[in-house]
């Protein structure tokens, strides 16, 4: 369960980060702060357990490498079935050995990775969500999964 975004943007706020602002839902923030990815997620991580009484599985990434992936429009590259949508998977690192790409599950398929974000599209269908199974299987469940909508609208927020 997720929490509430103005109680997340206190915690951050709480915990030194500036210029916090929180997007839909689904635990998106963006902010500043200095130090590495991993200081600031540990400090964030801190912060949550803090003021929410919980910490959630958390990603940091820099803006402007979201902001160039986004630039890049990768899923241009694919030809993509009618009506498909496309998700980007924020990989805790960079896989070792990528595995051979494309996989493909019904109306769902990893396309690439690029460092570590997943691309993928997937077209809904009676199955349900069968692109998360798809991409837990491949990449684990240490992972979070936005739409390539959400991660423009998080990379417009700057």
């Amino acid at each position: 369960m997720n929490c509430k975004m103005p109680e997340l943007a206190a915690a951050l706020e709480a915990a030194g980060f500036t210029e916090v602002r929180t997007l839909l839902s689904s635990g998106n923030a963006v902010f500043t702060a200095s130090g590495t990815e991993r200081s600031i997620q540990k400090r964030a991580e801190a912060a949550m357990q803090e003021h929410l009484g919980r910490t959630f599985l958390t990603f940091i990434r820099p803006l402007d490498d979201l902001q160039q992936l986004v630039d890049a429009d990768p899923y241009a590259a694919f030809k993509l079935k009618p009506g498909a949508k496309r998700v980007v998977t924020l990989l805790p690192a960079k896989p070792a050995a990528p595995p051979k790409l494309p996989i493909a599950l019904d109306d769902a398929k990893i396309l690439s990775v690029h460092g570590r974000e997943v691309l993928s599209a997937y077209v809904p269908g009676p199955k349900g969500p069968v692109f998360m199974g798809l991409i837990e299987s491949t990449f684990g469940k240490d992972v979070t999964t936005r739409t390539w909508e959400t991660l423009r609208k998080v990379c417009a927020a700057a």
